[in-house]
């Protein structure tokens, strides 16, 4: 399927957009998996066929109002060949894996000619589709299915058709950042990469030493298996894996960002910092500063109020523009051993509400989200459900 070609026609896209299964293959455009009833009265799928004209970049108007149907003969809700649409029942092989079976005929309400192939061929689904519903009301032709695509295609192993569908890809394309680190993908820090590997980011490098855990599992987006957890591994092998099954370009670390190594964010475009505080992360900070790096730190403090729990989840960004109010929002001081998030508190609903919060300000520096405000320092607190911007 040539992706550029839809992409550039509004009607072929439209078509895509709208859940049709379409398919461009030596010139001919096929919109599979339309239900049609056959003469026995039961429900069957078959493939829509047209001559596709080009301007060379996009589709060009239909040439005729005719169209090849691959499949038995289609019937009415008695049994009774479609007579005043077939024309011919000759058998026609297009290529080594399509062969025809019947042309179709049928001129637009009024005459004239079709306007553009979305106008054509859901014409031709709902002249099958009005007689399938009189067996089958629930029969559909719009079946959403997966669209591969190939690596120079996308960094997904199929089409986001999320984007297209709901007109954001301008948008969505100031994200096509090369590189992303994340650094600790524990509890928020996987919630970040959830969301940032459903864009179209590159390159998502993850730093993490450690194993993944059960107590990970419990504050970790998707579900773990016992099996996984049985074979104890490495939490960027474990993400690496999951994520992978989406998109390509999952970079895993298992080791720490120290003094010896942090040369590597060198090359980073945006870094989420996802750990507690420490010696270590004095180190990362300083030298993403010194590189130019914009990064956000996230951090939560929770503790226990009469068997509930309270607190308050901050994000912190780091620009160019603005850094100087870094050191006064955020401690660099190692975490006391006996602070109640340390203890690794089950609270997956605010790991990822902190993740969100530092993604959508990522988004933001992009300019996929708008942003009067420029704020760079947020704190929900939990008791008083208030979400504060500062710093701005």
């Amino acid at each position: 399927m040539s992706k550029q070609l839809i992409d550039r026609s509004p009607d072929l896209k439209k078509l895509r957009d709208e859940g049709y299964h379409i398919e461009i293959i030596d010139g001919y455009l096929l919109v599979r998996d339309v239900p049609y009833l056959d003469g026995s009265r039961e429900l069957r799928l078959g493939i829509l066929v047209s001559a596709l004209r080009t301007t060379g970049s996009e589709a060009a108007p239909p040439a005729d109002h005719v169209v090849l149907f691959a499949g038995e003969t289609p019937c009415d809700s008695t049994g009774a060949p479609l007579n005043k649409v077939i024309v011919d029942s000759t058998p026609r092989q297009l290529n080594h894996n399509l062969t025809t079976h019947h042309r179709f005929s049928s001129k637009p309400a009024g005459g004239g000619a079709y306007k553009d192939y979305y106008d054509k061929m859901t014409a031709y689904v709902a002249i099958l589709l009005s007689h399938a519903h009189a067996v089958d009301p629930t029969a559909n032709a719009q079946t959403f299915p997966v669209i591969r695509a190939t690596e120079d295609e996308s960094v997904f192993h199929y089409l986001d058709t999320a984007s297209s569908r709901y007109q954001i890809t301008i948008a969505n394309n100031k994200l096509e950042q090369p590189k992303i680190a994340i650094i600790g993908v524990g509890g928020t820090g996987s919630y970040v990469l959830d969301l940032i590997a459903k864009t179209p980011v590159k390159e998502i490098h993850l730093f993490d030493p450690d194993s993944f855990y059960s107590h990970n599992a419990f504050r970790a987006p998707s579900a773990a298996s016992i099996a996984e957890l049985d074979a104890n591994p490495k939490k960027v092998a474990y993400f690496k894996d999951l994520y992978s099954k989406m998109r390509r370009g999952i970079v895993p670390h298992d080791y720490n960002v120290d003094a010896s190594n942090v040369d590597e964010l060198q090359e980073m475009n945006f870094v989420f910092l996802c750990i507690d505080a420490s010696d270590a992360k004095k180190v990362i900070v300083e030298a993403l500063e010194r590189f130019g790096v914009s990064f956000v730190d996230v951090g939560m403090g929770i503790e226990l109020v009469d068997d509930s729990l309270n607190g308050i989840i901050r994000v912190t960004t780091s620009t160019l523009q603005r850094r100087d109010h870094f050191r006064t929002r955020v401690s660099l001081a190692e975490v006391p051993a006996n602070d109640d998030y340390n203890r690794d508190i089950q609270v997956a609903d605010l790991n990822a509400l902190n993740a969100a919060l530092a993604v959508m300000k990522w988004k933001k520096l992009c300019g996929f989200y708008l942003d009067y405000e420029k704020e760079h320092h947020s704190t929900y607190t939990i008791e008083t459900n208030i979400l504060l911007g500062e710093e701005q």
